[in-house]
């Protein structure tokens, strides 16, 4: 049987100069700092591990911090990022649907920690909502894939085009499109359409942005604004018009809804400036006015292995 090729992508642990720990400590208790020490150590140590057990199995594995990365992924069997969501979601923007990813959560949320810092910060670490694995469970985890006792589920991704030219990557999350300053107004309008026609009135809008995510985002940005979660294998897309100014009543339910598989939305942009933030604030692309956007699920899905809590 031959050997199987995996790329082990990782997220770089932020190490503060001395200075800066100095400075840092002036402003903020020995608690805090002991704590994000002890977030790094744990990082560190998670990779470890994971390497520790990929060098016993028969594969052939590259480790690439995430930060190296920029070219599109080819020519592995899997791709297994060591972080969090935000590590999986760089991943998935140089993946096609033809390699599936496993996330293992290297520095999970332990509740006990949270309580007792309850009264001073917020000691919540990583979620990894999309990480099936933790070194708890990693190698069983890998074992199953490369035994072929689970299979990935394929989530949706959003394409957007930009008067009417695809940009060269999806949204596993969400996209937001607005203004580079958050505080200013932006101006846009969208409709609904299927097959081309469309099957919703237009809506004008003033607000800070406009929120488009798939059912994996919607446990999000999308849930924290005061969207709803839906199911992760869903295919719809769920809108959001960020703060509406002054709404009409004929338009106030038009603010928050969903895109159906066989629809597209079409907004177009009517202020000097603007960007479309992928996944987060690190990919980015600009519009302005007179831009026409359309958004829609299909798009290349992506594979990943999840865990059994977000299926259900």
């Amino acid at each position: 049987m031959a050997r199987r090729k995996l790329l082990l992508l990782l997220k770089p642990c932020d190490v503060y100069s001395v200075s800066q720990a100095n400075a840092f400590s002036r402003v903020t208790s020995p608690q805090i700092l002991q704590h994000l020490d002890n977030r790094c150590k744990v990082h560190m140590d998670a990779i470890n591990f994971c390497q520790n057990i990929l060098s016993k199995k028969s594969v052939d594995y590259e480790p690439v911090f995430r930060n190296n990365l920029s070219k599109p992924i080819h020519n592995v069997d899997l791709v297994v990022t060591v972080g969090g969501d935000g590590t999986l979601l760089q991943a998935s923007h140089l993946m096609d649907e033809s390699i599936p990813v496993l996330g293992v959560n290297s520095d999970p949320t332990r509740v006990e920690e949270v309580e007792e810092f309850s009264n001073e910060f917020d000691a919540t670490r990583s979620k990894g909502y999309l990480c099936a694995a933790t070194i708890n469970n990693f190698e069983q985890v890998l074992d199953e894939i490369l035994e072929g006792q689970t299979i990935p589920s394929k989530l949706s991704r959003i394409s957007i085009h930009v008067n009417s030219k695809s940009l060269p990557t999806f949204a596993l999350n969400d996209i937001l499109i607005a203004h580079p300053c958050p505080a200013t107004v932006s101006r846009f309008s969208f409709k609904i359409k299927s097959d081309g026609l469309p099957c919703s009135p237009l809506v004008n809008c003033r607000s800070s942005g406009l929120r488009v995510s798939t059912a994996a985002g919607s446990t999000a940005a999308m849930l924290s604004a005061g969207g709803f979660t839906m199911p992760i294998l869903c295919r719809d897309l769920q809108y959001m018009v960020r703060e509406p100014i002054s709404p009409t009543a004929a338009n106030a339910a038009l603010m928050h809804g969903l895109v159906k598989p066989d629809q597209s939305m079409e907004a177009a942009w009517f202020s000097k400036e603007g960007f479309i933030y992928i996944d987060g604030s690190h990919v980015f692309f600009p519009i302005q006015n007179g831009d026409v956007i359309e958004i829609s699920s299909k798009a290349p899905g992506l594979k990943v292995f999840l865990p059994p809590y977000a299926l259900s």
